[in-house]
């Protein structure tokens, strides 16, 4: 496992199939749950596969978190960590935490994953025991709550060199997915021995806002999901570690329409990127390199691309534009014309709404593989979004 780049030749992703979970969004849960649309289940399982079956025709092996996750739970100390997560919700009370555990050890680990995704309905359980909490809840109330944004594998975990930094996620609705991929990395054979950069109970980053931009260069973004606490942490920690002689901190518009950094900036080539033009001549970067007894050396902002090209060593960051007009921009940006995924350099995976984007990209020399996202982006995200690099080819010898 080693990511070094956003464009080395992707040889393994971490990805999650939509399934019950997106079944469980209603008009009266959707926006708790982060998502703008109803997304119709049966289609958005077809597009994931054909997302899937495009990264496998380019000999990308795909790993399935569901899987991964069902392989976890016939490991009893992984199964009694993930046990007490849900039991440690406080809204359950004592009397619902009895019947909650009572069900949860009679479930077998593929059922007991399902619990873990998709969460379990009120009328899903009958607790033998009193209480006050049980009776009082609405019939189309959850005991454990769904997690719909499982779709979106890359905010959980970051994977820098060799190791993999397992996120805290800010919004209530999204927490538990950490805990969920803590528990793979920790106890799967397929990643015994991983190093941990960072863990769910620090500060709050999102794996989108982390762009690898090239060996031992990382930016992240500061908005609505990371904070700076959370940069000026994983920054410590990678600079430390020797992944990265520098780190960019990038403020970012606190809004829905850029929740993440790779909502307005990703990869595409080794010194190019898609961009939404309304941020490319605004975005500014806080440049984090080592200082002085094991501290922390901050430069004042700067202009990002400026920045980014310096401490990548080229001589500038070429852009690709989002649409060519302002209302095509931003309606593409919207549709995560920014949220390409790279396969290898000027290889990239796109929504095929996203007509001009795509367009300008092959323009540029970017091949587009186009994908349907009509469903898919009902959470705001597209490829980027929707898969965890967890092994790509070095750039070290190449670039």
């Amino acid at each position: 496992m080693y990511v070094d780049s956003e464009v080395g030749r992707l040889r393994t992703v971490l990805l999650h199939r939509p399934g019950p979970e997106l079944a469980r969004l209603t008009p009266r849960n959707n926006d708790s749950l982060l998502f703008d649309g109803i997304p119709w289940v049966s289609r958005a399982q077809e597009e994931h596969d054909a997302f899937a079956e495009a990264l496998r025709s380019h000999g990308v092996e795909v790993l399935y978190l569901g899987g991964l996750l069902t392989e976890v739970l016939a490991v009893e100390e992984a199964r009694a960590e993930l046990t007490f997560g849900i039991l440690s919700d406080p809204r359950l009370g004592d009397s619902l935490r009895a019947g909650v555990a009572s069900y949860l050890a009679d479930l077998t680990p593929e059922r007991f994953a399902g619990v873990l995704t998709a969460g379990l309905a009120h009328d899903e359980i009958t607790p033998r025991t009193g209480g006050l909490v049980y009776p009082m809840m609405d019939r189309h109330d959850f005991v454990v709550d769904p997690l719909p944004n499982l779709l979106f594998t890359r905010d959980s975990s970051v994977w820098v060199g060799d190791q993999v930094a397992v996120t805290s996620l800010a919004m209530r609705a999204r927490r538990r997915e950490s805990t969920l991929t803590h528990a793979i990395y920790r106890y799967h054979p397929r990643f015994a021995g991983t190093r941990m950069l960072f863990d769910p109970t620090l500060e709050h980053v999102e794996g989108g806002d982390v762009l690898v931009l090239g060996p031992e260069v990382l930016a992240i973004g500061v908005g609505e999901r990371t904070t700076p606490a959370g940069a000026e942490r994983l920054a410590r920690r990678v600079i430390r570690a020797g992944l990265a002689h520098t780190v960019l901190a990038v403020p970012i518009a606190q809004e829905r329409a850029t929740m993440h950094l790779d909502t307005v900036c990703t990869m595409v080539d080794v010194d190019a990127v898609v961009m939404y033009p309304k941020v490319a001549d605004t975005l500014q970067a806080w440049t984090i390199t080592a200082g002085a007894d094991d501290e922390l050396l901050v430069r004042a902002p700067r202009p990002f691309l400026e920045a980014a090209a310096e401490a990548m060593g080229i001589d500038r960051l070429r852009t690709i534009e989002t649409g060519l007009d302002p209302v095509t921009a931003e309606r593409e940006q919207w549709d995560d014309g920014n949220n390409t995924l790279a396969i290898a350099p000027r290889l990239c995976v796109a929504y095929e709404r996203n007509v001009e984007t795509n367009v300008q990209l092959e323009r540029a020399g970017v091949e587009v593989i186009r994908i349907s996202g009509s469903e898919l982006g009902s959470g705001r995200g597209g490829p980027r979004c929707m898969s965890c690099p967890i092994e790509r080819e070095s750039l070290k010898i190449k670039i």
